[in-house]
């Protein structure tokens, strides 16, 4: 799967804070971005059934 680029708007204390567990991980803020997102997916395909999507 190709990656694609997101924009998000976000205040510096959060921004920050993400580094903070970033940095505690021994990731970038980028790689943990990614994996809070696929956790929270995960947690909601569990409580609500696999998301099923079309590819282009």
């Amino acid at each position: 799967m190709a990656a694609k680029n997101l924009s998000i708007r976000i205040d510096k204390e959060l921004l920050d804070k993400i580094h903070y567990v970033a940095n505690h991980n021994g990731r970038s803020a980028n790689s943990e971005i990614l994996m809070l997102i696929k956790d929270a997916i995960k947690q909601h395909e569990q409580e609500h059934g696999e998301i099923f999507y079309k590819t282009d």
